[in-house]
């Protein structure tokens, strides 16, 4: 692939990537170990699995960390205005799950939903709002009515007495 210009070479993005999966790795056998990684009475500990599927994943990551530290490539990954579209879409949604955990679902999911109807296709504000608004109605009524499944809630479900 042929530079496009500034942006995020594919090194750099390999790198990173694999560190972080290394990372969450790190965690997961950590935690398995705290659960217990050994062979109990009924056959292996509940943290057998993770262990496992951690020390995989750390291996991987590592292999693919050393390959990309070698790499003398100078691809680009992703141009600037790549990044600045996918950043579109993953700032609003980073922002709905911490809001979700804030002041549970509905409400988030209303504003998300009427983020990108108003910022990706251009509906109107009143329209993306009503749409978004409607659409935690419905979601509130197949899952919390129909199928009884309890989603997260906060201060505005409080207040209306869910």
């Amino acid at each position: 692939m042929a530079d496009r210009g500034r942006g995020v070479r594919t090194r750099a993005a390999e790198l990173a990537v694999s560190a972080g999966i290394a990372a969450l790795g790190f965690l997961m056998v950590a935690d398995a170990y705290r659960l217990g990684i050994a062979w109990d009475l009924d056959g292996p500990q509940s943290g057998t699995f993770p262990f496992w599927t951690g020390l995989v994943m750390i291996a991987a990551s590592l292999a693919t960390f050393a390959a990309a530290a070698l790499s003398r490539s100078r691809a680009s990954f992703a141009t600037a205005e790549e990044l600045a579209r996918v950043a579109r879409l993953f700032v609003p949604a980073t922002l709905f799950v911490a809001a979700v955990l804030a002041i549970g679902l509905y409400l988030p999911a209303a504003a998300l939903m009427a983020w990108f109807m108003t910022v990706l296709g251009g509906y109107r504000l009143v329209t993306a709002a009503l749409s978004g608004l409607g659409m935690s109605v419905v979601i509130f009524v197949v899952f919390e009515r129909w199928f009884l499944v309890a989603l997260p809630k906060g201060p505005i479900e409080t207040l209306l007495g869910y």
